[in-house]
């Protein structure tokens, strides 16, 4: 694994990203509230995809990990994680690659191609209809929470998402500036994606919506599920096989 990278995105802002294997370049894109160690190499996911033959290039979204968390509102522009990507890509020089995300990567990773990305494939973690057709209303829950931590409207969530923050010594401000750049996408952009993709999410993980429903949306996808809930799933070895075989199979 290399040390840790860095370059400054389309405005200035520093992303972090650090790469496993070599081979086919796999862009892998974390969650919210996370960050790569968190969601890809410490439950050994980086390590299995590393171990079909590609090397694995695994960023921090911008205010998470080791990537820069400004708090200028004018730092928050919609759709800016999917630009921050689009500049890795072009910063790394990559035009055959493979791209995966989970929860806010999924989102990110979706984004992305509706901007005109084109990944020969496609795997989002943690995914379902809703949480991209209405994304404006996962976008509230955590504003919510993270703004009135146990008083919010739903004080579990609230108490979840203020240990997390603290746990990773996330910034407030910047996570509410990661939700402000939330855009949703329509039902037409989804039918129009054409890219062979796997949704992969936990047996007990609808936080995002229907994985089976995204799936149907897509045009060339299926649906998986593993065991577990959207924060536990990335721990079972399923999920890992799960993303390693379809990165690897021949056919979609």
């Amino acid at each position: 694994m290399t040390e840790q990278q860095r370059f400054k995105s389309f405005d200035g802002v520093e992303i972090a990203w650090r790469t496993l294997g070599q081979g086919r370049p796999t862009l892998m894109l974390h969650g919210f509230l996370a960050n790569a160690e968190f969601n890809w190499f410490a439950p050994g996911i980086a390590a299995a995809v590393a171990a079909t033959g590609r090397q694995v290039i695994a960023p921090d979204l911008r205010g998470h990990g080791h990537s820069a968390a400004p708090i200028d509102p004018a730092a928050w522009p919609s759709d800016v994680l999917a630009a921050d990507q689009e500049a890795l890509i072009a910063h790394l020089g990559l035009t055959d690659y493979d791209l995966v995300g989970y929860s806010l990567g999924a989102r990110t990773a979706v984004r992305m191609v509706t901007r005109g990305a084109r990944p020969a494939r496609l795997a989002l973690g943690g995914m379902g209809d809703s949480g991209l057709l209405a994304a404006g209303a996962r976008a509230a829950m955590f504003e919510d929470s993270i703004r009135h931590g146990e008083a919010a409207r739903d004080p579990r969530a609230g108490r979840r998402v203020q240990a997390m923050m603290a746990a990773s010594g996330l910034v407030p401000a910047a996570m509410l500036g990661v939700l402000t750049s939330f855009v949703a996408t329509s039902e037409a952009q989804l039918r129009a994606i054409a890219i062979p993709t796997l949704v992969i999410a936990g047996q007990d993980d609808d936080d995002n919506g229907s994985a089976e429903g995204l799936a149907a949306m897509l045009t060339n996808a299926r649906a998986v599920r593993t065991t577990g809930d959207h924060l536990s799933a990335v721990m079972d070895p399923a999920l890992a096989a799960g993303l390693s075989a379809f990165l690897s199979a021949q056919t979609p």
